[in-house]
């Protein structure tokens, strides 16, 4: 099992946070704009294991070169399934650079939508400098 999903699947934060570039850009499944930056990144995951019930991964698919993972996940948010995946890329280092989640269907990504831009004035609070927009 690789790192990142044991310390998703223990809850453990700071692991997570330590797996994570300085210079990460999180995309997310339900807003246009990308976000970068570790401390972010960092918050918007706190976030999401705030919203998320029943979070489980359910598959983990490993790019050829290493550097790329797929983790395959089923949750529900506010009573809705949600069916998605973290798509992970990893600099020379071993850090995640690249962090981008999608989900399906589309009520599932709109309960998403809906608890994140909830938990967003407390996930910008989290990051210094940051400013709900």
């Amino acid at each position: 099992m690789h790192p990142f999903r044991a310390a998703v699947e223990a809850g453990d934060h700071d692991t997570i946070e330590a797996l994570l570039a300085e210079d990460v850009v999180f995309t997310s499944p339900v807003a246009f704009k990308p976000y970068p930056g570790k401390a972010m990144t960092a918050a918007i995951l706190r976030g999401a294991a705030r919203v998320f019930e029943d979070f489980r991964y359910v598959r983990e698919i490993n790019g050829t070169d290493g550097r790329d993972r797929a983790f395959v996940f089923r949750a529900t948010v506010d009573g809705r399934e949600v069916h998605g995946c973290d798509f992970l890329h990893f600099d020379e280092d071993g850090l995640i650079d690249e962090f981008t989640v999608m989900v399906r269907p589309l009520s599932g990504a709109q309960a998403l939508a809906a608890a994140m831009g909830a938990q967003f004035e407390r996930i910008t609070a989290e990051v210094p400098g940051a400013s709900a927009a």
